[in-house]
């Protein structure tokens, strides 16, 4: 058996893995759904706009924080509803730090985004 090509198999099969996961939770969970089209509304708007290099690499690793995060959350939210589907206090607490974990870098993503929108926008507008 050739180890090489076997290590070849498992990791060409769990990027296949990774990006089901990905188009799974675009298809099926609303919260991804929003995230993405704001993804890409922002990516329109930094176009049109004409943001910088370093305007872009912000945009980017903030889309990187918040997408990964709501990946994250969605994974905890199925690990726990798979282990009970009592409603236990633990089983609350971690879904609910999941969800806040994704809001507190939603928040923080759309102030960086006010940061380097509103004045483009401002001086396109006024």
């Amino acid at each position: 058996m050739d180890t090489k090509n076997t290590k070849k198999n498992k990791l060409y099969k769990s990027f296949g893995y990774a990006f089901e996961g990905i188009g799974n939770t675009i298809l099926h969970e609303r919260n991804m759904q929003i995230h993405c089209t704001v993804t890409i509304l922002v990516v329109i708007f930094g176009f049109l706009l004409h943001i910088s290099l370093v305007e872009w690499l912000f945009c980017i690793v903030l889309f990187a924080i918040v997408l990964s995060l709501e990946l994250v959350n969605t994974a905890l939210e199925a690990v726990v509803d798979l282990v009970t589907e009592e409603r236990k206090p633990l089983a609350k607490k971690a879904k609910d730090a999941a969800a806040g974990a994704v809001l507190m870098s939603a928040i923080m993503a759309a102030i960086i985004g006010g940061i380097i929108f509103f004045p483009k926008l401002w001086m396109l507008i006024f």
